[in-house]
């Protein structure tokens, strides 16, 4: 009989016990591989949970830096933050995101002088900050492309001159990461890096962030400059082009419907890829734990490996400290 098959060849043999199988993995999480979200806003000493996304908040800048010591403790090395602005702060033209003394300005440096190694990214977009909820300033129902990005690359510099390490753009605008590459260059800023939200889906997921922010559009959807959920072939297009235009990491969102893409992105471009597991994929799984029909800890954490099988180098997730927490009990 030829030894090249069963019985002499047994798959299960490597499943054995949990050190074997340890042994032989070939995906494996740990704390810096995680990117965690902050929510900041206006006020004192004061923490609100988010009703759509159970046991996660929205912090005063005070508070919020007993969360990133935190997530510093548990070993995870980088963070990114939204910023919830006023309703009387917003308008068509994006004015207080450009604010030096902003909120977002404000927790960056605090952020930065408090946790110096903490790398620090911040979310480049003007929805937060428009009175229309848009990515870009809004001219007869039409989001203005060109115009728009004018503004974004201020706001790379305003974010790079607060202390960021790293600017998160994720608007889709056409040409924003050439542009914010030139123009933290020419500000001196040579070693603030891009985090590119390249692939970014026109997607029903993220319905629980918005609720976080108050960032929903006030009229109409985003799929003139978010992706068509039916393409793959773009999304390679577009993160080799913001490759091209000088990003440092491109990200695939939502994360879960989009495993294929990251796959696709991952074996097309030369830079590290990012997935975010967004506020929808969050909210699923909570609610469904909370009714017992989901064991939330072993869904998560085979979640944030499917992420690293699929070809994310980087997860950024709303479970990035539960899951730290998990890995480090598992290592001691």
């Amino acid at each position: 009989m030829t030894h090249g098959q069963f019985p002499y060849i047994r798959g299960r043999r490597l499943r054995t016990s949990a050190a074997i199988r340890d042994m032989v993995a070939e995906h494996n999480l740990k704390p810096a591989d995680f990117i965690a979200p902050v929510f900041v806003m206006e006020g004192e000493d004061e923490k609100i949970e988010i009703p759509s996304m159970p046991d996660y908040y929205r912090y005063t800048l005070d508070l919020l830096l007993e969360e990133v010591e935190e997530l510093q403790e548990v070993g995870i090395r980088s963070l990114v933050i939204f910023a919830k602005v006023p309703d009387e702060k917003k308008d068509n033209k994006g004015t207080e995101a450009l604010n030096p003394e902003g909120l977002m300005q404000r927790a960056v440096r605090k952020i930065k002088a408090e946790f110096p190694d903490m790398l620090v990214m911040t979310d480049i977009a003007m929805d937060p900050y428009s009175s229309y909820g848009h990515d870009g300033i809004v001219e007869g129902g039409e989001i203005l492309n060109d115009e728009s990005v004018e503004v974004l690359k201020q706001m790379a510099v305003s974010h790079a001159e607060a202390g960021a390490d790293m600017v998160a753009p994720s608007d889709m605008m056409d040409g924003r990461i050439g542009a914010m590459r030139e123009k933290l260059d020419e500000a001196g800023f040579k070693h603030t890096g891009i985090m590119a939200y390249s692939a970014k889906y026109a997607s029903s997921y993220y319905g629980p962030f918005r609720d976080a922010l108050d960032s929903a559009p006030g009229f109409g959807d985003k799929k003139t400059y978010q992706m068509d959920p039916a393409n793959v072939q773009e999304a390679i297009k577009e993160a080799q082009l913001d490759e091209q235009e000088g990003a440092d990491i491109v990200m695939v969102k939502p994360g879960l419907p989009y495993m294929d893409v990251i796959r696709a992105v991952k074996e097309n471009v030369s830079i590290p890829v990012s997935v975010y597991n967004v506020s929808g994929e969050y909210a699923m799984l909570k609610a469904a734990a909370e009714k017992g029909w989901l064991d939330e800890e072993e869904v998560m954490m085979e979640t944030l490996v499917g992420f690293k099988r699929a070809g994310a180098d980087l997860i950024a997730t709303y479970f990035a400290k539960e899951a730290s927490k998990l890995i480090n009990a598992e290592n001691e």
